[in-house]
């Protein structure tokens, strides 16, 4: 059988990909599966890096900005659309899949919308409550809606196509425990380890406030991992430089955390935002996180993930803007030092995971294809 993912833009819509293409190839080690994705995108390097094929159309996102500048680059992205989606429908007749899924970011639009027309049987997964715009565009066009939340159901007008599966992950973060991943980093067994990561894009709030607290970090007290994103990386460690504070003992600064499953197997304590896939393996692998939402999405979506977390006792969230470096470390140093409220907090967040998610989702592409 042949496979067709797409999808791109953040980690957040790929990885769930990831998880459900790497369950097809448990089940299917002879299937063939071609990722499409968008020129230019995070997909075009996280893909390949996890053993898949993918190739890419010409798509951008639309703005909902009015300013001139942004009126101009929408008008190029409905441009963008028919263009795409002729370069879709090209790669679909070459590679001839038996079904397409598509898991989130705007290059899912045109290459759905191609597979549909052409008569392959079609999925959209949405990892967060509330859909996306590309989402809600495809849901007319698709047979299949799967959801991560029950209550997001009640956001689809054809709810008979709507499937709750959960958000899946990659088998990667169900294949180390702590110990084993502290070893595998150089990180000591006896020291905790504190990951911070604020979305495959960074955030600049968040860097600047990392930033800081590293300057003022005790020495030894724990290990900390920062991802700032690729365009945060320089500025990042240049005020390190200037406060004399790179090479501090115990802090690792990456752009991006390639070996994702190792590093939050290893942490005692994560720090991040609150999407659903993040939000997802927080869950499979029961880690307490301090939860910052971010600010700039779509309804706010992410707070209310987050205090769905909160609710269960998994996390602590914090809102930007009402904290600072000083006192989030003070909230890191009191987490670390009470370790039968994290053990509390890693059961609470254990109990919200849904280890199936991927063997359900696959399930159900797997009945699209048999019914093609």
């Amino acid at each position: 059988m042949r496979f067709l993912f797409t999808c791109g833009g953040t980690a957040g819509h790929i990885n769930p990909a990831l998880g459900v293409a790497g369950k097809i190839r448990e089940l299917m080690p002879d299937a063939e599966i071609l990722f499409v994705g968008a020129n230019g995108n995070m997909e075009t390097e996280l893909v390949p890096r996890a053993g898949y094929d993918i190739v890419t159309v010409r798509i951008t996102n639309l703005s909902r900005s009015l300013k001139p500048k942004m009126i101009v680059h929408n008008l190029k992205t409905v441009r963008n659309v028919f263009t795409a989606t002729a370069e879709a429908k090209r790669i679909i007749r070459e590679f001839k899949p038996d079904v397409a899924i598509g898991t989130g970011g705007y290059v899912c639009y045109p290459v759905l919308s191609a597979a549909a027309k052409l008569g392959v049987p079609t999925a959209v997964h949405e990892s967060n409550a509330v859909p996306g715009l590309t989402t809600k565009m495809l849901a007319g066009k698709v047979d299949k809606i799967l959801v991560g939340f029950e209550d997001a159901r009640e956001n689809y007008a054809n709810k008979d196509k709507v499937c709750v599966t959960g958000t899946p992950v990659r088998c990667e973060f169900a294949s180390l425990d702590k110990i084993q991943a502290k070893e595998e980093l150089g990180i000591p067994v006896e020291r905790p380890l504190v990951v911070s990561v604020w979305g495959s894009l960074g955030s600049d709030h968040m860097n600047k406030t990392m930033a800081d607290l590293i300057c003022m970090m005790p020495e030894g007290e724990f290990s900390l991992i920062h991802a700032t994103g690729k365009r945060g990386y320089r500025p990042f460690m240049q005020k390190l430089k200037a406060a004399e504070a790179v090479g501090k003992d115990g802090v690792d600064v990456r752009e991006y955390i390639y070996d994702m499953p190792t590093v939050m197997a290893a942490a005692d304590l994560i720090l991040c935002r609150a999407g659903a896939s993040t939000l997802s393996e927080l869950a499979i692998l029961g880690k307490p996180a301090v939860l910052i939402p971010s600010p700039n999405v779509t309804n706010n979506h992410q707070e209310k993930n987050a205090r769905v977390m909160e609710n269960a006792g998994a996390a602590r969230v914090l809102l930007e803007g009402e904290f600072s470096a000083e006192s989030l470390l003070g909230d890191i140093s009191t987490l670390l030092a009470d370790p039968v409220t994290l053990e509390a907090m890693s059961k609470n967040m254990l109990a919200q995971g849904n280890s199936h998610a991927a063997d359900e989702i696959a399930s159900i592409v797997l009945g699209l294809a048999e019914s093609k």
